[in-house]
């Protein structure tokens, strides 16, 4: 009945995905940032739905059930701090440039050179956000379904590509909305089934008020404070983020939108944590993830239909978003293809952004049978952008006394310390590091946490060191003086008018 329920609100999805699609007529604006058509709604509920993925949802109950409120609900707020920023200083600006992808940006103000590394790293960091996203499919189906996990990433993967490859930013926008209104629903009607079946009852020092998960860093307060600072930063420059944000009507509800995406991230991720830890005792710690435990073994079939299907429903607002954006980046700014149409009169641009999906689908499905977590990948994934990428970022929307060096030195120097610093850290973000770890006896546990402000320090050194650098060796302009004559000048010859 549970896999009914949930295959009926998938079938529901897909059906609005492809009707929609018939709006994108073949043309690559269409496609890419729907015609930059999109109002308040629909924009905010992309935003939204990019937000609210299986991290904010799996991943929070886990880090929450496991290590306090505020290891778990640093996903949705960290992302809603995100929204919040960008619509207070980047959303209008950006939405008036009219570019069809974020790295255009990088090309505008550093050059092609940059708009190719900055492209690189967009692509990397949202192959590794895409695979957080197919775990969650991976798991769900595997334990609702009985396949194989490495089948189910598989199954939700054809899920997504099948309206994501016809409708583009059209079906994602639209099929957003109807998936946020299951979000939101789902997520409070578990909030309060809970509430009313076993009452909120957090463990001592675990819950939103105990203030020492911020402030000590025996209680992972440095974590917390990297995933914050991570997502709420770095997921700035994200590139599906940006694409609804380039695909409002207006600058005005680019900036609105990022408000309610901001607003509806933290009403849906607060409820998961506070579930979490208020059933910590029913689902305890048996190596999957324990909201689908609690589903399973111990909620009623409706509302587990229900909460299942915003799971799906999440994973595959923010897997479409991450599979379009991504394949848009290699193609326009990696491979270099334009606008234009071949001898049958077809956009040549949409042809190959589709084609490309296949490879980023391919790369994803990788890292989730690799690294099959949720939580901690989405913070690596933006993790890897707060150390490369903002810095330059914020700084061309703050000054035009900028310059490629420094981007590249912000670049170089944040994402090398930020590497070294990863491989030598045997956890991240709490939990064992299996994706690269050399063993050292210079960096320890206790370390976890503070790479992501290295990395950050170093990308703003490198950029602030090589702008002052290049300002001193650039000789100062001597003011302009007159030269003086070296004889008096002969007068002009009067001529008089008789």
């Amino acid at each position: 009945m549970i896999i009914l329920g949930i295959a009926i609100s998938v079938f529901a999805v897909i059906g609005i995905g492809l009707l929609v699609a018939r709006k994108v007529d073949g043309d690559s604006v269409n496609f890419l940032v729907a015609g930059r058509s999109l109002g308040l709604p629909l924009v905010a509920a992309g935003l939204m739905g990019q937000a609210v993925d299986s991290n904010a949802t799996l991943g929070n109950t886990d880090l929450a059930g496991s290590l306090g409120f505020w290891a778990g609900a640093s996903l949705p707020l960290g992302l809603g701090l995100c929204l919040l920023l960008t619509g207070l200083f980047f959303a209008k600006p950006m939405n008036r440039m009219g570019l069809l992808t974020l790295p255009d940006f990088y090309r505008i103000k550093y050059g092609r050179g940059v708009e190719l590394c900055a492209s690189i790293l967009m692509i990397f960091s949202f192959c590794i956000l895409l695979a957080g996203n197919l775990v969650a499919g991976g798991y769900l189906f595997e334990r609702f379904l009985g396949i194989p996990y490495t089948a189910g990433v598989l199954l939700i993967v054809a899920i997504v590509m099948t309206y994501t490859v016809t409708g583009g930013m059209f079906s994602d926008a639209y099929t957003a909305l109807a998936q946020m209104v299951i979000t939101v629903i789902g997520s409070l009607a578990l909030l309060i089934w809970v509430g009313s079946t076993y009452g909120i009852h957090i463990p001592d020092g675990m819950g939103p008020f105990d203030l020492g998960q911020l402030g000590d860093s025996s209680q992972g307060a440095v974590v917390n404070w990297a995933t914050l600072i991570a997502l709420g930063i770095g997921d700035i420059v994200a590139i599906d983020f940006m694409q609804r944000i380039f695909s409002a009507r207006s600058p005005e509800i680019a900036r609105r939108a990022c408000f309610v995406g901001a607003a509806g991230t933290a009403v849906v991720g607060i409820p998961y944590a506070l579930v979490a830890l208020a059933t910590t005792d029913l689902t305890g710690d048996g190596g999957g993830p324990r909201l689908l435990a609690l589903l399973d073994e111990h909620a009623p079939a409706g509302l587990a239909i229900l909460v299942l299907s915003a799971i799906v429903a999440a994973s595959c607002s923010t897997a479409n978003g991450a599979i379009l954006g991504t394949a848009s980046v290699a193609t326009r700014n990696v491979a270099g293809r334009t606008e234009r149409t071949d001898a049958a009169g077809r956009d040549t641009l949409l042809r190959d952004v589709r084609i490309t999906m296949i490879p980023v689908v391919a790369v994803a499905i990788f890292f989730a049978v690799q690294v099959p977590q949720t939580g901690i990948l989405l913070t690596l994934a933006f993790d890897l952008m707060l150390a490369g990428l903002i810095v330059p970022f914020v700084a061309a929307h703050l000054s035009t006394r900028i310059t490629t060096a420094a981007a590249v030195a912000a670049m170089v120097g944040g994402l090398g310390v930020r590497l070294v610093l990863f491989v030598l850290t045997p956890t991240m973000y709490g939990v064992p590091n299996t994706v690269l770890h050399i063993d050292n006896s210079l960096i320890g546990p206790g370390f976890d946490g503070w790479p992501t402000f290295f990395g950050f320090l170093s990308s703003l050194l490198a950029f602030l060191g090589t702008l002052a650098v290049q300002r001193a060796r650039t000789p100062a302009e001597k003011p302009s003086v007159e030269p003086r004559p070296t004889s008096r000048p002969v007068p002009e010859p009067v001529v008089q008018h008789g």
